[in-house]
């Protein structure tokens, strides 16, 4: 590939990401908004059946029988119910969370995930990033503030959810070797619609509210062209390049709070944002330039 093609492709990988995280962030707003009035476990199983048909519909004919191979079905299943859990986390989360300061807490997971390489994997982390995933826990603290007035068990929920949501990346990335990231897609959306399904006879309740039944939708909607957009743009730039560009996601997050919630952080939370955005940036940034130096020089 040219230098110039090369660019072109970076250009529409970064492009892609960036809409990608104004998806998750508008999602993320409806959903606190419909968790007001529709019960949590009926609005995750609408969410997850919304993208698992649409992504089916969309995929299979093209594709073919041929798109639900899988050298890993145990893992994938795995990898869905981590997914799930997320996602329920994150919509218990939102109940009590404004959007942008929940997104910003979310946003730490691949420090986490520095963390994890470091202590389970025993991958060698060198110190500036020790110092960066520092920097995203006290930004965290920051939003989250132990011991105020405002800190309660809800306020750990986010924490759950990003130990959760590393565990799912730390494994995506593993089966991401040998696995369609397609597939992938596939298996995530339907594991977590049928595991919710068990659920649903229970929490079914009539919504008398047109709005709510369109939020539901636009949830649905949002995950599925999100997650779509993601997939794309792996495709056409490599993941460190990508990376920084999620953090945009905390920006749109802030954007829905004011224009849904007229909700805007305090100094506090506004500075812990700007910590753990610069923190993972940065993160990304050491990504890129350590790949880089492990390059060898051509001959």
């Amino acid at each position: 590939m040219s230098g110039e093609a090369g660019r072109s492709h970076a250009l529409a990988g970064i492009a892609l990401v960036v809409a990608a995280s104004a998806c998750f962030a508008a999602l993320d707003t409806t959903t606190k908004w419909v968790s007001a009035g529709v019960p949590l476990l009926m609005a995750l199983w609408f969410r997850y059946a919304f993208q698992a048909v649409a992504t089916t519909l969309v995929v299979v004919p093209l594709r073919g029988r041929a798109v639900w191979r899988t050298r890993h079905l145990s893992w994938q299943l795995v990898r869905g119910v981590l997914l799930l859990a997320s996602s329920l986390l994150a919509f218990a989360s939102l109940r009590f969370m404004p959007v942008g300061e929940f997104t910003a807490i979310v946003m730490i997971t691949p420090l986490v995930i520095t963390l994890l390489a470091a202590t389970i994997l025993k991958e060698r982390v060198s110190a500036a990033r020790w110092a960066l995933v520092a920097g995203g826990f006290v930004g965290t603290l920051m939003i989250i503030r132990p011991g105020g007035s405002s800190f309660g068990l809800a306020s750990l929920l986010p924490l759950a959810l990003v130990g959760c949501n590393s565990w799912f990346q730390v494994l995506t990335s593993k089966m991401a070797r040998t696995e369609d990231p397609v597939t992938m897609h596939l298996y995530t959306g339907w594991t977590g619609t049928l595991v919710a399904s068990l659920a649903l006879p229970f929490v079914w309740t009539s919504l008398d509210n047109p709005w709510h039944w369109a939020g539901l939708c636009f949830m649905g909607f949002m995950g599925a062209v999100g997650h779509f957009m993601l997939i794309m743009a792996y495709t056409r730039a490599p993941a460190a390049t990508l990376t920084p560009y999620l953090y945009s996601q905390i920006g749109f997050a802030m954007l829905g709070g004011v224009i849904v919630f007229s909700h805007l952080p305090d100094h506090l939370s506004l500075a812990g944002i700007v910590m753990i955005a610069v923190c993972g940036a940065a993160g990304a940034w050491l990504t890129v330039r350590e790949r880089r130096d492990r390059v060898p020089d051509a001959a």
